[in-house]
């Protein structure tokens, strides 16, 4: 195969009677190097077949190495004017987009030469070579334009995909391309330094932090992106705290360093202030603003600068210190060093007796072990736009960030008995266990659902077991995801990322195990939504298509709902915010061919109890011959912050077993209908105590209705309450303004909660009900004469005042 296709390669470039390729790996360099040789095409080692191939760019090209630094460059030249033309031709009467990559030179593929990049790229990488990263951020700090660099400098893509242009190949969605932001969050894979890159890019804007939760949820490990003049954002945090509830490892990229304002040590500060990590620099920037031309590497003590922004290719590695950063140097090498020896007695013990720094394998792996441990998260820098900085990146992730085999085990229920904790090593030789984490629709194949692997080995085709459903599912088509591409494959394990094709059961957050080892892995937590419209149809035709789309939609999300409003007979869509609604719509539009109206936004007002009540409740019904009988025991107790949560605490056989789950579904679908205002309740324990059944008379019918009927009557000797949805706002604007800004908040009964300045402008950080916030943007450009910006994020659920509250009931009523 590699033969064929090199042969293929050289012929179309007419050098085939003069060149054949020779492919050396130096062992200190992994720099891939090319000469002529006798006629006839040569047989390349795998390594150096899949360093040259994924290196090949444009007709003159740099081979970068696995380790970043400067690789060989002008005599690839012929090979890369044959790339080239190979790429010109297969371009003609092709898409407007292929006809415009080749007018730039930029190489199309060869799917030949693909063939042999798997066959010498992929095999026989071990688990301890994995990498499953997320790069996570507020939106517009450079994560896509990272990863797009990311999947250039590994040779996954030929060409870089920017934001702006709307060519990102992380964002394939329309709309995404649109905007110029990431929606969905989407995987690929990539190859660096003889390991394997399992990269998911998450989106930035809060509307779609659900996006951002799951893929935290299967991920190992995290680089989280800052912007260099912003610094730590309100985005920012939201998503430091997922990750901290996920027990993921990360580092730090601080971004844009070349942008006018950029300030690398204010940024880590806050990093400080603001996340309450401890961020230990393994790199210093060269320069800031317009004179950024590189980064000084205090591990290897070497400077890295960059000769240009064009692709950023070349770069040269030196021993010298700048002179103006000589003091910088010296004192963040010795915080680096004391940090990270803590992590290794031994080192630490050499270290305190000697005074000499230690080795630097030894260091990086007191780095790596001080970053698994939570103990300090790297933080390196530069500008992924600019080309600067990013293949150092890759190398700490594969250096720093934890393999699926570091994890250790991983650990779920026993389906059929939930206090016993199961566990599984990471590895393809345990018992087959997985988590669905994503389920999307696609008008041809029907659902993919992203799922990954944390033990075991797993064969298209095989038979496996969903515990909540109890049901088996057939792995049909099992393929790896590069964007919304797919590349089939047989045969997936321990570690893998995967998508799995037509499965029919299986939704986001459930697990596929071994049918002879079940287990439940823990579900990943789903927002409340904040924000509500009326949706209908245009036409009578949409109507059945409108439900069927949004039905395949919120399978796809579970931070959107839809319902049908039974007093004005509408269909009611919730979501996170104003954009994830406008998304929703444009998709059904696009992808279902549904064209709907939407109302005015509404707020998705709650309610729940404040204080407990228990009681005896009976349902009984005599309509001649058998009748229905339900008798309950039950509490009802506030719940805060844990949604609702059904406890069976009968002994001794009150109530058979099979008419428990009766009464909560009966509780649960008049949760649905509200107390007092009609708002769905949340955050209530229900506690089954005791009861009573009759023999005849009985069924689990009975019991659903006993339910519903004692929900209804009882919960209002709870005091329940109206919660209403409190956003944390910022306010970022000139100093004259913030007198009137921090006014018009007040005003919308807003909390000032704290007050701070940034690059000489105030920032106001508020806690403001989202009732008050519709349309604030164009106030704010009012107050502020267009200086002043402001960004929103959900909060929590807090009471509505009684006097609103009690103005809403009367309004139901």
């Amino acid at each position: 195969l590699r033969e064929g296709a090199l042969h293929t390669f050289f012929c179309a470039g007419r050098f085939s009677r003069y060149f054949s390729a020779m492919a050396s790996l130096d062992p200190t360099s992994g720099a891939a190097f090319l000469a002529p040789a006798a006629r006839g095409p040569q047989v390349l080692p795998d390594v150096g077949a899949a360093q040259l191939l994924g290196s090949l760019q444009t007709p003159e090209v740099t081979l970068p190495t696995p380790s970043g630094s400067e690789g060989a460059s002008s005599t690839a030249m012929a090979l890369g004017g044959a790339l080239a033309a190979i790429g010109t031709l297969r371009a003609a009467g092709r898409s407007r987009k292929s006809r415009r990559a080749a007018r730039k030179g930029v190489a199309m593929r060869v799917s030949t030469l693909d063939q042999l990049k798997k066959v010498s790229g992929k095999e026989g990488i071990p688990l301890e070579r994995y990498r499953n990263i997320g790069i996570m951020a507020h939106i517009d700090a450079g994560k896509t334009t990272t990863t797009e660099r990311i999947l250039y400098y590994t040779g996954r893509e030929k060409a870089i995909g920017e934001v702006h242009e709307g060519e990102a190949t992380m964002d394939w969605m329309e709309q995404e391309r649109e905007r110029g932001i990431t929606i969905t969050s989407a995987a690929t894979t990539c190859f660096w330094n003889d390991h394997r890159i399992n990269i998911v890019d998450t989106p930035g804007h809060v509307d779609f932090t659900l996006e951002v939760e799951r893929a935290l949820r299967v991920l190992d490990g995290a680089v989280a992106v800052f912007d260099g003049v912003a610094g730590v954002e309100p985005q920012s945090e939201t998503v430091w705290r997922q990750a901290n509830k996920y027990d993921v490892p990360r580092m730090c990229f601080v971004n844009k360093m070349d942008r006018m304002g950029a300030d690398f040590y204010r940024d880590v500060q806050m990093m400080i202030d603001q996340l309450g990590c401890y961020p230990l620099p393994i790199q210093l920037p060269i320069g800031q603003a317009a004179t950024f031309k590189g980064i000084f590497d205090l591990v290897n003590m070497k400077s890295l600068i960059w000769k240009g922004e064009e692709m950023g290719a070349k770069f040269e590695v030196t021993d010298d210190i700048p002179e103006d950063m000589a003091d910088l140097v010296a004192e963040y090498r010795e915080k680096l060093i004391e940090k990270a020896v803590e992590q290794d007695e031994e080192a630490m013990d050499a270290y305190l007796e000697s005074g000499d720094a230690p080795d630097i394998a030894t260091l990086k792996k007191c780095i790596r072990k001080g970053t698994l441990n939570f103990d300090f998260v790297p933080v390196m820098c530069g500008t992924a736009f600019k080309n600067k900085g990013v293949q150092p990146l890759l190398d700490c992730i594969c250096d720093y960030l934890p393999s699926p085999l570091d994890l250790g085990v991983t650990k779920g229920k026993n389906p059929k008995d939930e206090e016993e904790i199961l566990e599984r090593k990471n590895v393809p030789e345990e018992k087959f266990a997985g988590l669905a984490f994503k389920v999307a629709t696609d008008p041809y194949i029907g659902s993919i659902t992203f799922f990954r692997i944390y033990s075991g080995t797993v064969k298209a085709g095989e038979m496996m077991l969903n515990p909540r459903t109890k049901q088996k599912e057939r792995l049909g088509r099992m393929v790896l995801m590069h964007s919304n591409t797919r590349e089939e494959i047989k045969e997936a394990s321990a570690g893998d990322i995967v998508a799995l094709l037509g499965l029919k059961d299986t939704t986001t957050g459930d697990t596929l195990c071994s049918m002879d080892a079940p287990i439940s892995l823990e579900r990943m937590e789903f927002p409340e939504p904040v924000i509500k419209v009326a949706c209908e149809p245009e036409t009578q035709s949409d109507s059945d298509k409108m439900i069927d789309a949004l039905g395949k939609l919120a399978g796809e999300d579970p931070s959107f709902r839809y319902s049908r409003d039974e007093e004005t007979n509408q269909t009611v869509i919730e979501g996170m915010g104003e954009l994830h609604l406008e998304i929703i719509v444009d998709r059904m539009k696009r992808e279902f061919n549904v064209n709907a109206k939407v109302g005015a936004p509404q707020v998705a007002y709650r309610e729940t109890i404040t204080q407990p009540h228990e009681f005896w409740y009976t349902f009984k019904k005599q309509t001649g011959g058998s009748g229905q009988y339900a008798k309950v025991q039950m509490v009802f107790e506030p719940n805060p912050g844990e949604g609702f949560e059904f406890v069976n605490d009968i002994r001794g056989g009150a109530i058979p077993k099979e008419y428990v789950p009766g009464v909560m579904k009966g509780t649960e679908m008049e949760m649905m209908n509200g107390i007092q205002a009609g708002f769905p309740v949340v955050d209530m324990k229900c506690r089954l105590t005791d009861g009573n059944f009759h023999p005849v008379d009985s069924s689990v019918m009975a019991f659903e209705v006993c339910g519903r009927q004692a929900f209804r009557e009882m919960s209002l000797l709870c005091k329940p309450i109206v919660l209403e949805p409190v956003m944390k706002v910022e306010v970022v604007t000139p100093e004259e303004y913030m007198g009137a800004i921090i006014g018009d908040l007040n005003s919308r009964r807003g909390m000032i909660a704290n007050l701070t300045t940034k690059n000489n402008l105030q920032v106001v950080q508020a806690n403001v009900p989202l009732a008050t916030m519709f349309s604030y943007i164009s106030n704010l450009r009012s107050l502020s004469k267009g200086r002043a910006t402001f960004s929103m994020e959900f909060g929590k659920y807090d009471a509505l005042p009684e006097n609103l509250a009690q103005e809403m009931a009367g309004k139901t009523e």
